[in-house]
């Protein structure tokens, strides 16, 4: 037992080691939110496309049904480790601009925007369904009285459909947005420094777990948070919407 605790709560080592892993939190968060907020507009983007009316944009909606198709069955890791393969030997080869296949935007690493590329790729396909789901949970009649105030199609998505499909699906936005915070440790596969690797670099040098016990610590300090206030908001929901069927 004193083993068990001295490997994973050696709490001298973690003050000790806070600060770096607290680098590696920082550099997580960041992947977190830039890669939540590309998904969450390329999810729109995917589910608006998936929304076109007519024949004409039968292809449009059939090539969108596939990527989400494909890209919500691969593993994040494998996306991965095929995306930064590609991109890195691309710019080698001179196939692509190194802007593009080497990036290193606003100061970032390479690995840092392969995981962010990775992660917008994946999420974007399951945040696309939630949206699609709200979406064609707004009443029809919605549509037509948007029509009849002389709106267009898109104008009509734009400035009615959209706007309530978008609060009615915030709850299971944001455990996407859980769940893609978690897989940003996977990155760490192609030598990005964060929160995960922090911990490892700990285990390795001090033979001692307590690093990454540290590391899941920073997570549950966000992610539980979080859980809560999706509990407030679908309650909220719930009550809401008990109060119009009483009302009906």
């Amino acid at each position: 037992m004193d083993f068990i605790l001295n490997y994973y709560f050696d709490f001298g080592l973690m003050f000790d080691e806070f600060g770096f892993v607290l680098d590696g939190f920082w550099v997580t968060l960041k992947l977190s939110v830039i890669g939540g907020v590309c998904s969450l507009l390329w999810g729109l983007v995917l589910a608006v496309l998936r929304q076109l009316p007519g024949k004409a944009m039968l292809p449009i909606r059939v090539l969108v049904i596939a990527y989400i198709d494909v890209f919500r069955g691969i593993p994040v890791l494998l996306l991965l480790l095929l995306l930064s393969g590609f991109l890195s030997s691309a710019a080698t080869e001179g196939v692509v601009p190194d802007a593009i296949g080497l990036p290193t935007w606003l100061g970032e690493t390479s690995p840092f925007w392969y995981g962010v590329m990775g992660l917008t790729i994946t999420y974007g396909a399951y945040m696309a369904e939630v949206y699609r789901a709200g979406i064609e949970a707004v009443p029809h009649g919605q549509v037509e009285a948007a029509r009849s105030l002389g709106m267009s199609q898109g104008q009509g998505m734009r400035y009615v459909i959209v706007p309530q499909a978008v609060r009615s699906v915030i709850p299971p936005l944001l455990n996407d947005f859980i769940a893609l915070m978690k897989d940003t440790s996977l990155v760490s596969v192609l030598g990005l420094f964060e929160v995960v690797q922090a911990g490892r670099d700990m285990q390795s040098e001090f033979f001692n777990g307590s690093g990454l016990v540290l590391g899941a610590l920073f997570f549950l300090a966000v992610t539980i948070p979080l859980a809560r206030l999706i509990d407030r908001l679908i309650a909220h929901q719930q009550a809401r919407y008990e109060r119009q069927t009483g009302l009906a």
